[in-house]
């Protein structure tokens, strides 16, 4: 007896079922909240301002024109100009690339240095562990702006001597953070089945405790950028930082105040962008809080 032979048709094949990947799962979770969107749009723009600082203003920042001094904003000169008639429009975008171009590396620099220093002293413990903490204990015991300004102050007022000031003062905070993390994770499985096979101490740290303490590590810098470029600006404005003619947000706003209650565009468009730029990174930090966090994956 022949059994009956089936067409094609009366089986459908089976199409697997897709598993989203990382990236579709981040980008769902991402449209899903709409103020993280807006705080990602603004810190796109400023990075798009940036970049084409030369083609959205014809503008030289540093030119001189005492004849066009404190002028109020006008269709050509879109933002006012200052008391030597310089274009705060071209200063306020050239501005934008030192300001955000040094709060980025700061905590970068901060970032990394801080993830190495608390990896260790987590994971290794002991003496080294507490020489490294007890120096984060002896920074954090100084409010952070206070000892950035001493720390600039005794360097003498220089953009890179602000930075490393900044850059000092924020580290602690990553060390701590990543310290915390790798005494979790140095008692999962996968690190002792490293310790078991008798890798070194080094290529443990490089190659499994620090890739899995990086997420918590990452939302902090975001979390931190924002009062980075908002530290940048402060020590700007008490002349610790950049120092004239640079154009600086911090260091326009320092001149300017004195001239705000007759020309309020002085300081009022440098504070404004000082202010988006904190508010964006906030946003952004809490958002990106909420969709790492394993429990939102329900």
């Amino acid at each position: 007896m022949q059994t009956p032979q089936t067409s094609p048709a009366s089986h459908p094949a089976v199409v697997p079922e897709r598993v989203p990947g990382t990236v579709q799962i981040f980008w769902s979770r991402f449209r899903k909240n709409p103020l993280t969107m807006v705080g990602g749009v603004i810190f796109i723009m400023f990075v798009l301002i940036a970049l084409l600082a030369p083609v959205l203003t014809g503008n030289d920042p540093n030119q001189v024109r005492m004849d066009l001094a404190l002028q109020k904003p006008s269709a050509e000169h879109w933002f006012g100009t200052d008391e030597v008639g310089r274009d705060l429009f071209a200063r306020v975008i050239y501005g934008t690339r030192l300001s955000l171009g040094m709060g980025i590396s700061i905590i970068i620099v901060a970032g990394l240095v801080g993830t190495i220093l608390g990896a260790v002293a987590g994971y290794l413990g002991g003496k080294i562990g507490q020489i490294i903490m007890r120096i984060m204990d002896v920074i954090l015991a100084f409010p952070t702006l206070i000892l950035a300004m001493a720390l600039s102050a005794a360097m003498g007022p220089s953009l890179m001597n602000a930075i490393l000031a900044i850059v000092i003062v924020k580290i602690p905070a990553f060390v701590r953070l990543a310290r915390s993390e790798t005494l979790v994770v140095k008692e999962k499985l996968f690190v002792k089945a490293a310790q078991t096979f008798g890798l070194s101490d080094t290529w443990i740290i490089v190659r499994h405790i620090i890739p899995n303490v990086i997420t918590p590590v990452i939302i902090q810098m975001t979390l931190d950028l924002g009062d980075a470029i908002l530290m940048v600006a402060t020590l700007g404005f008490l002349g610790l930082g950049v120092q004239p003619p640079t154009p600086e947000w911090g260091a326009i706003i320092s001149t300017g105040w004195r001239y705000f209650l007759d020309q309020w565009w002085y300081p009022t468009f440098p504070g404004i962008a000082i202010f988006l730029v904190t508010i964006s990174f906030n946003i952004i930090g809490d958002g990106l809080r909420d969709m790492l966090d394993p429990r939102s994956a329900r």
